[in-house]
This record gives C-alpha cells, sequence and structure tokens, in this order.
C-alpha cells in the first residue's frame, strides 16, 4: 500500500486546479492541500506560482467574489489565503482572508450561520474565523467562533450530532463536519481560551460516539448508526483527519492513533492512481427523513469533494508519520 505521502503526491497531481465562481470550500481545501504538501516536502514542484495565478482574479477583487447570493460553504473557499500569503509573503492575501471572515458577522444571531444548526458550518466557520484570529490577533473572531460552537445543541446522548435540528439524522459527512470543524477550532482557540476545555470536551464525547461506529474496514457509513448503509469516502477522511489532527496538536493521547490508521487504511484503499475515489456522497442539504439519507446518490471517480478531504488527511498523516 502506498504511504500517506505517496498519495498525497499523487492526490496532488488530480485535485487543487481550479478555482471557479462561486468559490466553494472544495476547491480551497485542495489548494490548501497542495501548499501543505509542499510545506513538508520542499524540494517537491513548487505550486506557489501555479496557486497565485488560479486565485489572482479572487485575490484582486475580494468585495468582488461573491454577490450575495452565496453563504458560508462559499466562504470556506478562501481557506488557502493565510498559506498562500505565507508561501509568498504576500499579506494581501490575509488582507482578503479578513474581509471574507468578516462575512460572518456580526454576531452569531446577525450573521449567516444557520440558526437551525446545520453541522456544515462549524468547519466553514472554524477553518475562516481560527484563521483569522491568527492573523490578525483579534479575538472578536475566535470569540464569535466559539460562541458559535458553544451555542449548537444537538450532539445526542450516542454521541453523535444530528444534520440540523430540521433534520434530527446521524448524516455521515454531517458527523465529519462537525468533527472537522471542532478539530479546526481547537487549533486555533487560544490554550487560555475560556471556552476551551468545554469545546474539547464537546469534540472528545463526539470522537467518542463516532468511535463506535467505525466499521473493520476504517471507514464510517453513509448514516453512522445505520451498518447497512455505504461505506463513504469523505466522512472517514475528513473523520480521520480530525483524530490525526488531533493527535499531533496533542489533545488526543495515543490511545487514538489505531483508529486514525484504520481510518486511513480504507482511505487508501479507495484511492486509484488516477485519483479516482469510491462512494462519495453527493451533495446534500438536509433532507427530510432518513430513507432519503439512506438513498442518497454516491459518486465513484474523480470527485472535488472526496479529493479535497482525502489530500488534507494524506498530509495530515504524514505529517503525524514524520512528529511534524
Amino acid at each position: 500500500m502506498k504511504s500517506p505521502i505517496e498519495h498525497a503526491t499523487n492526490l496532488a497531481i488530480h485535485y487543487g486546479h481550479k478555482l471557479e465562481r462561486p468559490v466553494v470550500y472544495t476547491q480551497g481545501v485542495s489548494l490548501s492541500g497542495r501548499l501543505r504538501l509542499h510545506e513538508l516536502l520542499p524540494d517537491s514542484e513548487d505550486p506557489t506560482n501555479d496557486i497565485k495565478l488560479l486565485v489572482a482574479e479572487h485575490a484582486a477583487d475580494p468585495l468582488g467574489i461573491f454577490t450575495g447570493s452565496e453563504g458560508t460553504a462559499n466562504y470556506a473557499g478562501i481557506c488557502w489565503a493565510d498559506e498562500l500569503a505565507n508561501a509568498t509573503d504576500d499579506d494581501s492575501y490575509l488582507d482578503l482572508l479578513q474581509s471574507i471572515s468578516d462575512l460572518f458577522g456580526p454576531s452569531v444571531e446577525a450573521g449567516p450561520l444557520d440558526p437551525d444548526i446545520r453541522v456544515e458550518d462549524f468547519f466553514f466557520a472554524a477553518t475562516m474565523l481560527g484563521r483569522t484570529y491568527l492573523s490578525t490577533g483579534d479575538s472578536k473572531y475566535i470569540d464569535l467562533l466559539a460562541e458559535f460552537l458553544l451555542s449548537a445543541d444537538t450532539l445526542q446522548e450516542n454521541g453523535l450530532w444530528w444534520h440540523c435540528k430540521a433534520s434530527p439524522f446521524f448524516w455521515g459527512r454531517g458527523n465529519a463536519f462537525a468533527a472537522l470543524g471542532f478539530a479546526e477550532a481547537l487549533t486555533y482557540l487560544p490554550e487560555d481560551h475560556p471556552s476551551r476545555d468545554e469545546l474539547l470536551h464537546t469534540h472528545l464525547l463526539h470522537l467518542e460516539g463516532l468511535a463506535k461506529h467505525q466499521d473493520e474496514s476504517g471507514m464510517w457509513h453513509q448514516v453512522v448508526d445505520m451498518t447497512d448503509t455505504y461505506l463513504e469516502f469523505s466522512a472517514t477522511a475528513m473523520i480521520g483527519y480530525s483524530i490525526a489532527r488531533g493527535l499531533r496538536e496533542g489533545w488526543l493521547d495515543e490511545e487514538w492513533r489505531p483508529i486514525a490508521d484504520r481510518a486511513w487504511n480504507g482511505i487508501a484503499e479507495r484511492i486509484s492512481d488516477q485519483g479516482e475515489l469510491e462512494h462519495v456522497c453527493v451533495g446534500t442539504g438536509p433532507l427530510a427523513t432518513l430513507d432519503e439519507y439512506v438513498i442518497r446518490p454516491y459518486t465513484d471517480g474523480l470527485d472535488d469533494r472526496g479529493g479535497a478531504m482525502a489530500l488534507w488527511f494524506a498530509v495530515e498523516m504524514a505529517r503525524l508519520e514524520a512528529g511534524v
């Protein structure tokens, strides 16, 4: 089986080479993944100039990227900006990051975050607001993020999140968005932030709930607690990344390593040399019935959702193995 760094190198050939309008998180994560891979392998071909060209029209017109009809999934498509700023020493990308993060405000109630507590927003908010806090030092960004995550009240006694209040079902990628969002938040949240302990406790409850439902293949199911639903690629990559990040950052202990390794093995077996993937659930908003989640279609082959998250997961596992 190929190593994480070998899979990351392969995935970076097939993903992270476009940023279309409307900008969306999947393509943004892939750009970030290419930058992270080069940081880990500095002797590899540098993607920086290519990515600068891909994002040039967006960086030149930060107020024109979005027309007003887009939402948080689109805003998170700028999640590469701080990494590109670091790679180029060009702070204009940080200005872009901040201008887009400002769209998440001015408050939980008055901004675009869904009051129905859609778990996708956990990730979209965390990856942007956390980065902006780190680059600006302005606590309003991390405080808004913490307030939003603390307001989320749909984690159930079994340790799993509903997709949202209107869809009280344990969708695989929905739970993966929750895990990924908390992992991103904890990456940026200061150790002495008054909300950190409570948010970490919630995150651990969730991961413990997820661990109970990991398939022997290492994968998680389309509906987490229904073993007769299909093994879903994107959820496994995102959950695996969240665990690998926690191990690398130190808020998870080594007992979680086998769970991350099993998740990686499951993902690695489902990536072809051509970057094709197996069983990536299609785009999914809140659905009215459990059966709609059960029968939700999936794609096989090239897929931006799955490819982006697999690239992040592969690089994170490579970082974990390298101890960096």
